[in-house]
């Protein structure tokens, strides 16, 4: 019998990390510069940096999941909205 992750179930570490590394492939390229404008401004309102960097990562989430459930282009001006409305949650 396979032994449960001490993870919630409904979790996916390795899609998260993925979704972390497109975060930090984002701020080094400065590309977007909104996700390094809201990395610093998320970390100005006491959020610690790995919580902020989850934060970014729920609009590329949104942004990745919303490209290929109606299989069109990424939507930069809705992805950059969304990262201004951290860290209220991604509405678009």
């Amino acid at each position: 019998m396979r032994k449960k992750s001490r993870t919630n179930e409904k979790n996916n570490p390795r899609l998260r990390d993925a979704f972390l590394e497109v975060v930090d492939n984002q701020l080094d390229a400065n590309e977007p510069p909104e996700a390094r404008q809201t990395l610093d401004r998320l970390i100005a309102q006491g959020i610690s940096e790995e919580n902020a960097k989850k934060y970014i990562a729920q609009a590329v989430c949104l942004e990745v999941f919303d490209v290929l459930k109606h299989n069109r282009p990424s939507d930069q001006d809705r992805y950059v909205r969304n990262l201004l409305r951290l860290p209220e949650e991604p509405q678009e």
